[in-house]
């Protein structure tokens, strides 16, 4: 820090307890692959730039590598002072790079300049990496919602959410419904570090709000490309199970509902991709409903194959209720589940 000003630089748990902007100063491809949550990236070099300042630094040494970074760094300064600048109604800047080093401290002596006075994260992202996968070592009050395919566990979820009840969105972190069709019609996928931060954060959330309960969906380990992480997914399995159940016709007309528009062309795909397990009869009846734009035989033809699958995980559960719940809207059924005591909304 010599040369940089009098910056404090303190540990997470600290950190976490500031207000103001958190910024990070790594590449995009570093911020890409996954980052502190709320993060704004301000990268101090671009991804090029990053990968030229190590080679100076494993081939020549630390001083030509500062020398270098300085050189790349200096035509931006003014750039990088503005976009600090419109961060100042947010309060003084959060600031942490890889290990909490030169690419930190550098802008934060620039934020001091402006007359901001940043924190920096000691130990940088790392420390934070750290941080994220230990809540997943903990203990957590965790309550599984299982049901088959089409009996709207997602939106009941949602629905106890916007009742105050703890709640824990495992696919919508993901941006994956969780099956072969999970993805259609969603952004991209984060990556599964950065899906590790984002359910570190909305655990520690709850944690903060001393949640008794944290309801979760039923799913296997793999959301799409992203992964449960195994500590977490084991307390799953060992977790109580509340088995929602609605009638055939209600579960087609939501699988309708929300795949029903995403094309032929997306679903006929997303069916040859499970086709084995479908076999080969089943298969032909699917695409041969999505050709003639028939969803509802589609998702028929389907159903049974994912039925079975989640019959079959269902049976590991070593505690279950369940409720029928069909004919009921998502905030009716939450409702319900609240009035007969399977759900309690906190005081």
């Amino acid at each position: 820090m010599s040369g940089m000003g009098e910056t404090s630089s303190i540990e997470i748990q600290q950190l976490r307890e500031l207000k103001g902007p958190l910024v990070d100063v790594r590449s995009p491809s570093e911020f890409a692959k996954g980052h502190w949550p709320g993060a704004i990236n301000l990268p101090l070099f671009n991804d090029e730039e990053r990968a030229e300042v190590g080679i100076a630094y494993k081939q020549q040494g630390r001083r030509p590598a500062i020398h270098l970074g300085l050189e790349l760094t200096g035509p931006k300064l003014s750039s990088l002072a503005h976009q600090l600048e419109t961060l100042r109604e947010l309060g003084n800047p959060r600031i942490y790079c890889w290990r909490g080093g030169m690419r930190s401290a550098s802008m934060a002596w620039l934020a001091q300049q402006l007359d901001l006075k940043p924190t920096l994260l000691q130990g940088g992202y790392k420390s934070y990496r750290r941080w994220a996968q230990n809540r997943f070592e903990r203990r957590w009050p965790l309550r599984v919602m299982g049901g088959r395919t089409g009996t709207g566990k997602t939106d009941l979820l949602l629905a106890m959410a916007a009742c105050g009840v703890a709640v824990v969105d495992l696919e919508g972190l993901a941006h994956h419904r969780g099956s072969s069709f999970g993805g259609l019609g969603l952004p991209d996928q984060p990556s599964t570090e950065h899906y590790e931060n984002k359910l570190a954060e909305a655990l520690d959330q709850h944690q903060r709000q001393r949640a008794t309960a944290i309801w979760l969906e039923a799913e296997s380990i793999q959301v799409g490309s992203c992964r449960i992480p195994k500590p977490l997914f084991d307390q799953m399995q060992q977790a109580p199970v509340l088995e929602i159940q609605r009638d055939l016709t209600e579960r087609v007309e939501q699988l309708v509902q929300v795949y029903g528009h995403q094309g032929a062309s997306a679903l006929a795909e997303a069916t040859q991709r499970i086709s084995r397990r479908l076999g080969p009869q089943r298969t032909k009846e699917a695409l041969e409903a999505i050709a003639r734009e028939d969803w509802a035989s589609a998702c028929r033809a389907t159903l049974d194959y994912y039925d079975r699958c989640y019959d079959h995980e269902l049976a590991r559960s070593p505690k279950r209720d369940n409720i029928d719940l069909s004919g009921l809207s998502a905030d009716q059924a939450a409702q319900t589940l609240i009035k007969h005591g399977f759900v309690e909304i906190p005081d």
